[in-house]
């Protein structure tokens, strides 16, 4: 069994973009009482550099440690600093933070998707959501989220989803939110007819049962995609969180994280919280009842 610490990875570059996902990841830290690990993941010196500036290239990590620092203290207050510890690492972002998530000790990582030089490149992202050994929450730093009063459920008839619904539960007690599970009819049938509804009612009722407000959305697409109907949904609903479940669509697609997935994480401004079929844990403080 993984050791259990109640901690957050947050990938977060010392520049005036990683304000914003600093920022962000101090609203989880203390909404949720955990300890946020920032990780700045740096190009490992040359060999030249190595060789002939050697000194600077041994100082290099503590230099940068020291502006990573001097930074945090820019953004979160001098209270909140205890909450939070700092990670240098050289090499290439991708390998390095599925390393550390199969570590263990870490409940989620924070990813900035924003499309900027801070940012994770879209194909890192969704490999790294497919293969991650714990949950990612994909921000975008240039929309923030300030409450989440509203939790968004999309649903895919084919999926599994025992184990977004337990975070779905976590997520909901934790904010006192209301949950909407969403899916997208593409039959020209009555909605109460259609297996999406059923199995969205099935849902609904576990989450009741659970203590957790929750309502049922079954969208007719109307000739459109699933995913573009379901990101009109979210842009009008204008929810605090997205949780998603990935799955495998193809075995040679080489991720896990199926198309409808992706599109929505890549194409809402919400944070999204992803979960895939490898995880298994939850939170340290994490009680159904």
């Amino acid at each position: 069994m993984k050791y259990r610490s109640n901690h957050i990875l947050a990938l977060i570059p010392p520049c005036d973009e990683g304000a914003a996902i600093l920022r962000q990841a101090l609203f989880f830290r203390q909404s949720l009482g955990m300890q946020v690990f920032i990780y700045h993941i740096i190009d490992k010196p040359s060999l030249f550099e190595r060789l002939f500036h050697s000194k600077r290239a041994k100082n290099l990590r503590a230099d940068v440690l020291r502006k990573l620092e001097d930074f945090t203290r820019t953004v979160v207050p001098s209270d909140e600093l205890k909450h939070f510890t700092y990670r240098i690492k050289y090499g290439k972002r991708l390998p390095i933070l599925l390393r550390q998530s199969r570590k263990g000790g870490y409940e989620f990582i924070i990813i900035n998707k924003s499309g900027t030089s801070c940012s994770i490149e879209p194909y890192e992202l969704d490999k790294l959501i497919s293969m991650t050994a714990c949950p990612v929450m994909v921000i975008n730093k240039d929309y923030p989220v300030e409450k989440i009063d509203k939790i968004i459920i999309p649903v895919d008839v084919l999926q599994s989803t025992p184990k977004k619904l337990l975070w779905a539960t976590y997520f909901a007690k934790k904010y006192q939110a209301k949950i909407i599970i969403v899916s997208a009819l593409t039959l020209n049938i009555e909605k109460k007819r259609s297996l999406a509804w059923r199995n969205a009612e099935k849902l609904k009722h576990m989450l009741l049962q659970r203590g957790v407000e929750c309502e049922v959305a079954i969208l007719k697409t109307a000739g459109k995609d699933k995913h573009v109907v379901i990101l009109n949904y979210i842009k009008k609903e204008k929810p605090g969180m997205v949780i998603i479940r990935t799955h495998q669509e193809t075995a040679s697609s080489n991720t896990q994280i199926g198309s409808f997935v992706s599109k929505l994480v890549h194409k809402t401004n919400v944070p999204v919280f992803a979960v895939n079929q490898l995880q298994t844990q939850m939170p340290v403080d994490f009680e159904i009842n």
